[in-house]
């Protein structure tokens, strides 16, 4: 095959790949001068928000009591400025920002709402940081094989999955674009858990093992909670409007009450209540709501009867 002949498909290749039809929906129009999200960029802000949360356990620095109040200092600092550079890239990517001079005052006004939501962000630390106290210790709790606190928060794949959601969170709670569902994905890649940001997850919160565990936008998950490895909080079906498109937003994941126990690979779905002090057994299947207390260890043949999937199913 000669050069001119290699030339020639490829430039028959791209021609498909930029004809209208084959970018519908698919393409980004990005404007000169606006900020980029950067998945490589919010890893190192969550690295570097773990080692405000966490000194001497993340970060390269060496803390001491007469130290740490500096470190944490600096460390805030540069992550307000970071934190806020890719919130304005949210905003921007989500409704396109222009620094001509037509439209300064709108991205202005976007810069110092960026900058304003990175501040009200850092300021839940103190809070953040209690909450993940908690989840910490129900790991501690819930999993002889551990031998430390130190060992829960250095080794355990949950506690780095719960600081990236409990962050992602406040963003989400925020109206922030985008930025949100980025650092849980990130944290998905990390550690295997799936944890939308639009979840609320309660206090002393764990999960043993963590792999492939799902936790959909709308479940609610009270205190006291502890999943095993693989279990999905999804959703069973959704409505469509009339031209057939599913509805966004409606609540359609479980509702979790405090103090359950939901046992490895379980799936339960759709917008039902596990009650307080219910436990869920291993590879069972959940669609109908559960009364406080009660124990489920075995799949029922009238729950495999009962399921009705309309339109398919989403997390």
């Amino acid at each position: 095959m000669s050069t001119q002949d290699i030339a020639n498909r490829l430039n028959q290749t791209v021609s498909k790949l930029s004809t209208q039809e084959s970018l519908n929906g698919l393409f980004h129009q990005h404007r000169d001068g606006d900020p980029l999200p950067s998945g490589e960029k919010l890893k190192d802000i969550i690295d570097l928000a773990r080692s405000i949360l966490f000194p001497g356990y993340f970060g390269r620095s060496s803390f001491t009591r007469q130290t740490l109040e500096f470190h944490i200092g600096v460390r805030t600092e540069r992550l307000h400025k970071m934190l806020a550079e890719q919130i304005l890239a949210g905003l921007c990517y989500n409704n396109p920002c222009d620094e001509g001079e037509e439209d300064f005052n709108e991205w202005d006004c976007a810069r110092r709402k960026a900058e304003e939501t990175s501040l009200l962000v850092i300021e839940k630390f103190p809070e953040i940081r209690r909450i993940l106290a908690t989840d910490i210790t129900a790991a501690y709790n819930g999993d002889p094989a551990a031998k430390s606190k130190a060992e829960i928060v250095s080794c355990y794949p949950v506690i780095r999955a719960l600081s990236s959601y409990r962050i992602a969170h406040e963003l989400y709670k925020l109206g922030v674009p985008l930025i949100p569902r980025l650092i849980t994905e990130t944290a998905h890649s990390e550690t295997g858990i799936d944890i939308h940001p639009g979840a609320q997850i309660g206090e002393y919160f764990t999960i043993d093992h963590g792999t492939g565990v799902v936790i959909g936008a709308t479940c609610i998950i009270g205190t006291n909670v502890k999943l095993y490895q693989g279990v999905t909080l999804g959703a069973k079906s959704f409505p469509l409007d009339s031209k057939g498109n599913p509805i966004k937003g409606i609540p359609r994941h479980p509702i979790i009450g405090s103090n359950v126990v939901i046992y490895s690979n379980a799936t339960i779905l759709g917008r039902i209540t596990i009650g307080e002090g219910c436990v869920v057994g291993a590879n069972v299947w959940v669609t109908r709501d559960m009364k406080p207390n009660t124990r489920k260890y075995k799949q029922e043949r009238i729950d495999k009867l009962d399921i009705e999937f309309n339109n398919g199913t989403g997390i």
